[in-house]
């Protein structure tokens, strides 16, 4: 902002996103114009805007850079400045892509003027010389006469000469006069005072040194390769580092012009002092690279909504490179069109100058994301706005804890509440129903019987339901013994062999050992027989019923992917349909007392919330998988009970194998699994690298097409789901290992796929162990 040179940044396509103060001066742009709404050519006079586009631009992306002398045009004045032209492409640090355009132009106008007088003197030098030399020829009388004229000549020559060294000892710049001759370069003709000032050197040690003395560029022949071309160009700008008279080193820009002197190549090199400059593009690329490490997204728009900066974690958030959000319209690529947090953010901050608040935003891939954000009005050195900084942090799975633990607290409260209620119901029926069995007694006529008997079966039903919700109140307390869960599942079979219809296929799998659990087998009866009758009516039409009994260990890793898990030995029971699945909208509601989708008559909603509190009372967790029209799985985790758990039915433990190296993709839509995934893998000796997306699974596949030995990927995931993702995989590489991971038991999108598309499936939530042995088994054969 501070220096004297003309100092544009554009767009690749040559549009304006920066121009300095001395530029907008020089030019007669205003302040509140809007840069995006011009071109590099629109700088230029209009005969130069043609060569401009057909030339300079395509050498500057093609060639990296365009040096010479090209007019700038003032916008209010009309005046044409003459300058050096400087361009050249900005690329990205990690890609190597062109990111901007950079161009300087110096203004040459006082530099013109003095060619121009040292052209006109030496011009009227040769003129008198001329007019001499003809008077000498004339006559030999008037040679008194010529030799006045030769003495005021030679006065003028003199003054003229006084004004050149004035001059050329003026401004700041290194002035340097040298030969270029074959194949070398002459000690210097002439030096200005900034020459020896900057060196250190005075006049007469200076002209006894070459440029060759006085630079770093390598071997120094770059120095003489660089001016040959002002033998086509006649101009020439590079840079280079100066060594002074004490070794201590200069940076310098070098406008060199060729010209002929003495009938010799006779170059002018004009060397700027750039040290300030470059101390300030340290600074910002320092200061892009701490922007870079940053966990939080950061970026900066102009007022206009247009991104100028883009950091890395920005990247990694949003899915959108530096390259594509550069230039691109904030609102649009961030926030879906009904949104109005945008515009109400947007009017706070250009009228307080900061604002912060969470805002609901999109990702590259549609994905809907929570962000604390925190907006700071930037303002210039003039007080104008002139750009807005955002800081944004993620803090989607932090508003997903939240709403648990929200949910948890509306439970408690509906459970308290609950609680009290049927406390007092009890109270009423508890009268009702001794009443009847008096009535009973004493009349004795069939059709009052008939009454009192259904009044009598209507309160007790109503009892059965005030039992329902003190167990969900106030937990599912009761004796606790040992459990072998064999003789449990062999009566709720019974029930279901003789009650349910004959178009559900019922299938059991229980092992012979099992861990025992302590427990209520009443209430955990209560439990099986729940979900086996809501997995009867979600299969009106028929279908299968599926209960499976493992023992399973449970691992820090598995704790990590489910919160309410602990580390230890546990029975799941898994009950498995093939119905109409569970919508997605009402799934965190199905365990809340009075909830239900059945019609009126056909369900209390009680159910549900029945069984989670047992199995929360019995200490155990439950996970649910649903799919629309795919069927639902429950499954219930109990503690085994150590004590009573005997030697052989525990586990042989076998000896996990580490990776060698081999490069492992995973592909999942949850930030918990990724990571945990990816640490665990990490720590047993294996390479990752994690996709959100099949989408972005594909093209990291592609580019580590030669390395990765083994995708795992998960089944159901937006923009592009697993099967689509497995499709993709193999196109590409037929001969990819991969593991399908999957919350059902036999997910029904897998078995298509089974025989030839994947290698194995893994189970979610998996422990370590479950991944490791999987992986193992999938790389051997």
């Amino acid at each position: 902002e501070n220096s004297h040179d003309v100092i544009v940044m554009a767009t690749p396509k040559g549009q304006l996103i920066y121009l300095n103060k001395f530029g907008k001066k020089l030019l007669g742009i205003p302040n509140s114009a809007k840069l995006n709404e011009f071109h590099i050519e629109d700088l230029h006079p209009q005969k130069h805007k043609h060569f401009v586009n057909q030339k300079v631009l395509p050498a500057i992306l093609t060639g990296e850079s365009w040096t010479g002398e090209l007019p700038l045009q003032n916008f209010q004045s009309g005046e044409v400045i003459p300058s050096l032209f400087n361009g050249f492409t900005v690329r990205h640090p990690a890609t190597n892509e062109i990111v901007a355009l950079a161009i300087i132009c110096k203004d040459i106008t006082g530099r013109k003027r003095v060619e121009e007088a040292l052209k006109a003197a030496r011009d009227e030098l040769e003129l008198r010389v001329q007019e001499r030399t003809a008077e000498f020829s004339r006559a030999n009388e008037v040679l008194k006469q010529q030799i006045l004229e030769r003495q005021r000549a030679e006065e003028q020559l003199q003054e003229s000469e006084k004004k050149y060294r004035l001059l050329f000892n003026s401004g700041n710049d290194a002035i340097f006069v040298f030969h270029l001759e074959d194949k070398k370069i002459s000690t210097f003709v002439e030096v200005n005072d900034v020459a020896c000032r900057k060196l250190g050197y005075n006049r007469e040690e200076l002209l006894k040194l070459s440029p060759r003395a006085i630079s770093t560029l390598v071997e120094n022949q770059q120095i003489y390769d660089r001016l040959q071309k002002l033998k086509t160009d006649k101009h020439v700008l590079y840079e280079d580092e100066f060594i002074t008279k004490t070794g201590t080193t200069i940076p310098v820009e070098i406008s060199a012009h060729l010209f002929e002197f003495n009938e010799k190549p006779t170059i002018m090199a004009i060397a700027r002092d750039i040290t300030s400059r470059k101390r300030a593009e340290s600074q910002i690329r320092e200061q892009a690279a701490l922007l870079d490490k940053a966990q939080d997204a950061i970026f900066v728009c102009d007022l206009n909504n247009y991104i100028i900066y883009w950091n890395k974690s920005a990247e990694r958030l949003y899915g959108w490179t530096t390259e594509e959000a550069i230039g691109t319209n904030a609102f649009e690529l961030l926030f879906r069109e009904d949104s109005t947090q945008f515009s109400n953010a947007r009017r706070t901050i250009l009228n307080h100058g900061e604002w912060k608040g969470e805002l609901h935003q999109i990702t590259r891939e549609g994905k809907e994301i929570i962000v604390e954000s925190r907006w700071t009005l930037v303002r210039d050195q003039h007080g104008e706005a002139k750009s807005i900084l955002l800081v944004n942090t993620d803090i989607t799975e932090r508003k997903k804890i939240e709403a648990q633990f929200l949910q948890a607290q509306r439970m408690e409260s509906i459970g308290a509440l609950a609680g009290g209620i049927a406390h007092d119901l009890n109270n009423v029926l508890a009268p009702i129903l001794t009443a009847i069995q008096i009535l009973q007694a004493r009349v004795t006529d069939e059709k009052s019987q008939q009454i009192l008997n259904t009044i009598e079966k209507n309160v007790e039903r109503g009892a059965d339901m005030v039992k329902q919700i003190l167990t969900f109140a106030r937990g599912a307390e009761g004796e606790r013994i040992p459990l072998q869960l064999h003789d449990l599942i062999s009566e709720v079979e019974k029930i279901m062999l003789e009650t349910f219809p004959k178009s559900i296929e019922i299938n059991l799998e229980v092992p012979t050992l099992l861990w025992t659990v302590s427990g209520d087998a009443t209430q955990l009866q209560q439990v099986l027989l729940n979900l086996c009758v809501n997995a009867r009516d979600a299969m009106p039409d028929g279908g299968k019923l599926s209960i499976t009994v493992e023992n399973i260990y449970l691992d820090e890793n598995f704790a990590r992917m489910h919160l309410t898990a602990t580390v230890g030995k546990y029975v799941v029971i898994k009950v498995r349909d093939t119905g109409k699945g569970i919508p997605k909208e009402i799934k965190d509601k199905i365990f809340e007392p009075f909830f239900t989708t059945k019609e009126i008559g056909k369900g209390t909603g009680l159910g549900l919330s029945t069984v989670a509190a047992i199995v929360k009372s019995h200490g155990g967790f439950i996970n649910v998988f649903s799919e629309l029209g795919k069927g639902s799985q429950f499954e219930i985790y109990l503690p085994a009970s150590q004590e009573f758990s005997t030697e052989e039915a525990h586990p042989v433990e076998g000896e996990i194998e580490t990776g060698n190296g081999e490069l492992i993709l995973v592909v999942d839509d949850e930030p918990a699994v990724l990571e945990i995934t990816r640490e665990t893998l990490q720590a047993y000796g294996y390479r990752v690298v994690v996709a959100r997306d099949g989408a972005e699974a594909v093209g990291l596949f592609a580019r580590h097409l030669d390395e990765i030995a083994v995708v795992i990927t998960d089944m159901v995931m937006p923009v592009m789901d697993g099967a689509a993702t497995i499709r993709a995989l193999r196109t590409i590489s037929p001969s990819v290992k991969i593991i399908a991971s999957s919350g059902f038991v036999e997910d029904v999108q897998v078995p298509q796929y089974a025989s030839n598309e994947i290698n194995a499936l893994l189970h979610k939530p998996y422990t370590a162990k479950q991944l490791l042995n999987v992986l193992r088994q999938v790389l051997v054969n």
